[in-house]
């Protein structure tokens, strides 16, 4: 007889919010702990996530501080009793502004301060997993990227998208800084590597770099 062996790492995708951002939840088979990534709201769907998976999460993970992404985190993070990490501090100010936000797109948002601000090559465990942490400045001058190297998996939140990439348009928004860190810091981890964009559907590094119109090495060239 022969043992299945389980992926050390399973990923549930669940839109959230009217701008149907890609909320995720990542959990260690082996223990099944685990995180979300970018809790923006609609907690009853998320809390369904959880009984339906029977994870226990242990932390909160956040991108950036756009509302979508972390508008119900802090909620969360109480209700549950467990710490945020994330984003890097430079998206301080977005943070800060979330209840403003709130107001202006009808989505709830609560202000937080999370328990460890991110930086570039640091790490964060979700039960025996390690996924490493990578700044991407350019559509918010804090957002990380979330990259798990044996899994070939990344979170990217609002830098890449199938097609697209993010905007730079707001406050702080920088579209050189967000070119470099996709082709710089993304492009290297592999062209098999497989990502959750903030919205939208899944898509390979290697596929971008064939077909997006904004940073495909033939129009990067």
């Amino acid at each position: 007889m022969t043992e299945t062996t389980l992926p050390p790492m399973k990923v549930a995708i669940i839109p959230v919010t009217p701008l149907q951002q890609n909320c995720t939840l990542v959990w260690c088979t082996k223990t099944m702990r685990g995180a979300f990534i970018d809790a923006g709201g609609d907690l009853d769907k998320l809390k369904q996530a959880i009984a339906k998976t029977g994870v226990t999460i242990e932390k909160l993970l956040v991108t950036h501080g756009h509302l979508d992404h972390c508008g119900g985190t802090g909620t969360l993070a109480k209700e549950l009793g467990v710490p945020i990490e994330g984003p890097e501090e430079a998206d301080r100010f977005w943070i800060a502004q979330l209840e403003e936000d709130s107001g202006r797109w009808g989505i709830p948002a609560k202000v937080f301060e999370p328990d460890r601000w991110l930086h570039d090559g640091d790490t964060v465990t979700i039960g025996e997993l390690v996924l490493d942490v990578i700044h991407c400045p350019g559509h918010t001058p804090g957002h990380v990227v979330f990259f798990h190297a044996p899994s070939r998996f990344a979170i990217v939140g609002d830098v890449l998208f199938q097609g697209s990439i993010g905007r730079t348009d707001f406050p702080m928004g920088n579209h050189d800084d967000l070119i470099a860190a996709i082709t710089q810091k993304l492009w290297p981890l592999g062209n098999d590597v497989t990502f959750v964009p903030g919205h939208g559907p899944t898509s390979t590094f290697g596929r971008e770099r064939q077909t997006n119109q904004f940073v495909a090495d033939a129009v990067l060239a």
